[in-house]
């Protein structure tokens, strides 16, 4: 006995389950189901039975006895014909009797095949025929043409009385034969009717049992999951102290005991997940005004950077023109270091505004041509184009709707790292591709330069991470960095092909039109202005 029968007979109900009220009805009802439909089975058989005996032996005999009968008086009125003219048409009929008389006899044998008193009427007809053509038929069918028969004369009485006794033999087998088919077709109407008696009663007792079954299911099954799904839905409606009945079979009330168990732990959950919301809303709160502070601080830091840099940057190179040669050779060379510094600083922070920038001071959506964009771009680095003697081709490119700044600043990075990072005495050949797939243009940037390590195909869209060293390639490691947010931006993804392996294919994909930013941009802060050269100079 399980847990849930023995907990029904201490409360005093049912212990059966869904399951064992469902297997002992389907018991019963398949056990009733298989008495009727063998009791139908048998009635269709009968019934098939006795009209194919009907349509296929009674019927089929009758009337080839009766065409029998008519096979015979055709041979008796040629040879009368024949015997008392002697003209020879008159042999005619009775030529096509006898074949006709040896089709029928033949097809009746085979029907009546097993009906004992068939055969023997049969038997008798097959007597008297015979007779009759052994002592009247075949001799004056053997009478020479042209003249009367004498013998169909001297035979004339015995003629007719043979024929008779054919006439007879004919008429006692389609007289048997008619009792036959009657009877059999009797049976069939009784067959029948008992047929649709049985097929009746079967309906009605499916009926009964549809009736028995569907009240069965409503009472046990649907009232009750009726009664816990109102339970449930009162519940969902925000009334979690509202207790769920048990009712139904033993398996139905054990499950609304479960889910009523779940009730009481869900609410004791959701009274620790309020107090836990409400304390993550506030951390969130805290977490959003920390990264706006973080942001507007990085991005006035970059600013109030410019400053001291400039004057750094303009009192070195002040000193390397003004002192330059007049001291010593390491005073020149660490004004140099001094110098090349600055230079290089300066454009750090450039790339880091700009880095800064995307998405707040560059967010003017328009339609854009990129085929535009795109010559901009390569007149932007003409020089390097035409110092490195690089081949930069293209398809047609797109119109998106984006920022234009953005866009430019995206081919400007893609060309120049392209062209950049080429192989020793190998003139760069750049191309550029786009095809539309489903609902984003997806762009690839192949060139034939030194190619990019597999092991460092993510980490060069990192923000400051360098593959090579600065005296090597120039750069600030920001680039791809920016090209990648640049990219997400608008709604697409871009990554480095690791299969191409005769330089770098750099492929990324463009929304046609870019997503919508939930965030506010932050407005942009005033750019500082440059120092005034101290000695006038710069």
């Amino acid at each position: 006995m399980t847990g849930v029968e023995s907990q029904a007979r201490a409360s005093g109900r049912s212990p059966w389950t869904t399951r064992r009220w469902l297997r002992v009805g389907v018991a019963v009802s398949l056990l009733i189901l298989v008495l009727l439909g063998s009791t139908g089975a048998w009635v269709l058989a009968r019934t098939e039975s006795l009209s194919t005996d009907l349509t296929d032996v009674r019927s089929p005999a009758l009337t080839t006895a009766i065409r029998l009968e008519s096979a015979m008086l055709n041979q008796e009125t040629g040879i009368r014909g024949y015997g008392l003219t002697g003209t020879p048409e008159f042999r005619a009929p009775y030529d096509r009797g006898l074949v006709e008389q040896k089709a029928s006899m033949k097809e009746l044998a085979g029907l009546l095949d097993g009906d004992r008193a068939g055969l023997e009427g049969l038997k008798a007809v097959r007597e008297a025929v015979g007779k009759w053509q052994e002592r009247i038929a075949r001799p004056i069918a053997a009478a020479r043409p042209g003249s009367p028969s004498p013998l169909a004369t001297e035979r004339a009485e015995e003629g007719k009385t043979s024929f008779d006794e054919v006439r007879t033999a004919l008429n006692d087998q389609q007289k048997m034969l008619r009792a036959d088919r009657a009877g059999a077709r009797k049976d069939l109407v009784d067959t029948m009717a008992v047929r649709n008696w049985v097929f009746g009663a079967i309906g009605v007792v499916i009926l009964g049992l549809i009736a028995v079954v569907f009240e069965g299911l409503r009472r046990g099954i649907n009232r009750p999951l009726e009664r816990l799904g109102s339970d449930a839905r009162t519940i969902a409606g925000g009334d979690f102290d509202h207790p769920i009945t048990p009712t139904g079979p033993a398996d139905l009330r054990h499950l609304s005991g479960e889910i009523d168990s779940m009730r009481r732990r869900l609410v004791r959950e959701l009274d620790f997940k309020e107090q836990a919301r409400v304390r993550l809303d506030a951390q969130a709160a805290d977490l959003r005004r920390s990264n706006a502070e973080l942001e507007q601080f990085a991005y006035v830091a970059s600013h109030d950077l410019q400053e001291p840099l400039r004057k750094v940057s303009s009192f070195t190179q002040l000193l390397q023109r003004r002192y330059g040669g007049q001291l010593d050779d390491r005073a020149d060379q660490y004004i140099d270091f001094a110098v090349d510094g600055a230079n290089r600083m300066q454009v750090l922070i450039n790339d880091l505004l700009d880095f800064s920038r995307v998405g707040r001071l560059h967010n003017d959506q328009q339609e854009v041509d990129l085929d535009k964009v795109f010559e901009r771009t390569l007149s932007a680095l003409s020089v390097s184009i035409e110092e490195s003697e690089a081949v930069v081709t293209h398809d047609g490119l797109p119109t998106l709707v984006a920022d234009p700044t953005q866009m430019g600043m995206l081919w400007q990075n893609l060309i120049a790292n392209a062209v950049k990072f080429r192989r020793p005495g190998v003139a760069p050949r750049v191309r550029v591709t786009a095809v539309r797939e489903d609902e984003l243009w997806r762009f690839t940037v192949t060139d034939n330069g030194i190619g990019i390590p597999e092991e460092f195909t993510e980490k060069i869209f990192v923000i400051f991470q360098r593959l090579h060293t600065k005296d090597a390639y120039p750069g600030s490691g920001i680039g791809l960095a920016m090209c990648k947010k640049i990219v997400e931006f608008h709604g697409g993804t871009i990554a480095v092909d690791p299969g191409y392996r005769e330089g770098a294919r750099i492929t990324f994909t463009l929304a046609p039109e870019p997503p919508e930013h939930a965030d506010a941009l932050t407005p942009a802060l005033p750019e500082p202005a440059p120092p005034a050269d101290p000695d006038g100079s710069l």
